[in-house]
């Protein structure tokens, strides 16, 4: 072999050593970055848990002491006067008479086990806005809820604001209700995953404003992530417009999801105005294509949703079979409405 030859080798030889240690190097510093942010993000974790359980506790001692006290109410305005006063002294801010009021009325709040657990998993805002639930059964719901799913303050904020306890228990038997505040929401059929109506506050549409359909999904696209909070757990985006042909007949799918709980394919269709039986044959149709052609051996049937503004229950009922379980058909609202108004929608239905 010549020389010429010889030094080729050396040298893919060397280049290729080269890009396996840098290969080498770059994944082992992507493990260290990995273990730092994930101590970091444990080391606050703890924190917050510590102080949030000391909140707790000095919101015990407040009661305890207030109750040894001739005139309760008189006693314990001064007493948490005082101690605000001397704490933040101390320590410095975070000891407000509202603070310290806030404490105490964790406690009394949670006093009697009523939370996830005893450790106090999220963070002392998450808190301050669970307390304020009156309803025993949906702070726990929300707490779980957002345990399970890591919702941010504002995540938790919205789905309070968007009545998603409410939308749940009012389409559940008391069972299943109670359900809800023991475990949160538990996905194990097609109906579980599904909302009526859904809140689609995010997009920005006015609820009387005129827009067309493919208008309400660009919306969607652009909000994706609010969307998909608004789905629930378990979905991830696959496609807009997605186009299936067959007998040289094209049609376009307005979005795909899949749900990885459900490990299914979740197809979207959005209708302004009125549902018509003619939607829900389209949506069959769209089903079985996914079913046929496109989902795997080893998953679940295909999901329809049709999201409409109005809806006809007859209509839906007598369309679909009685055994139905991939096909659904839910209202959407593109403003916020009030847990009365999600009463009567859901109690309006024929």
């Amino acid at each position: 072999m010549g020389n010429c030859c010889l030094n080729e080798i050396a040298i893919f030889d060397e280049n290729l050593t080269m890009n396996i240690s840098k290969e080498t190097g770059n994944n082992l510093l992507e493990k260290v970055i990995q273990l730092l942010d994930n101590a970091r993000t444990n080391i606050v974790r703890s924190i917050n848990q510590t102080m949030v359980l000391a909140y707790f506790e000095i919101g015990k001692l407040i009661v305890e002491e207030e109750q040894s006290g001739k005139n309760r109410a008189e006693y314990g305005l001064q007493l948490i006067n005082e101690l605000s006063g001397s704490l933040s002294k101390q320590y410095g801010k975070g000891f407000s008479t509202t603070n310290i009021k806030q404490m105490r009325s964790f406690y009394l709040a949670y006093a009697k086990g009523q939370t996830l657990s005893d450790e106090f998993n999220l963070s002392w805002s998450h808190y301050l806005k669970l307390m304020r639930i009156d309803d025993v059964n949906e702070r726990k719901f929300y707490e779980i809820e957002s345990f399970k799913n890591n919702w941010s303050l504002r995540e938790l904020q919205r789905q309070c604001d968007s009545a998603l306890y409410t939308r749940l228990a009012l389409s559940r038997n008391k069972s299943k209700v109670l359900e809800l505040s023991e475990k949160g929401l538990i996905i194990e059929k097609p109906k579980d995953a599904i909302k009526d109506p859904y809140i689609l506050e995010f997009i920005g549409l006015p609820e009387k404003s005129v827009y067309s359909e493919s208008d309400l999904e660009q919306r969607l696209i652009d909000k994706l992530a609010q969307f998909l909070l608004e789905l629930g757990t378990g979905f991830t985006f696959v496609a807009r417009q997605h186009r299936i042909s067959f007998d040289d007949k094209h049609f376009r799918i307005d979005l795909v999801f899949y749900n990885r709980l459900l490990r299914s394919f979740v197809l979207i269709d959005l209708k302004i105005g009125e549902l018509k039986h003619q939607d829900i044959g389209q949506m069959q149709m769209y089903v079985n294509y996914f079913d046929r052609e496109v989902k795997l051996a080893d998953e679940n049937k295909t999901i329809g949703i049709i999201l409409c503004q109005n809806k006809s229950e007859a209509v839906v009922r007598y369309t679909l079979p009685e055994n139905n379980e991939q096909i659904f058909a839910s209202k959407y609202q593109t403003i916020l409405p009030g847990k009365d108004e999600l009463k009567k929608l859901i109690e309006g239905k024929e």
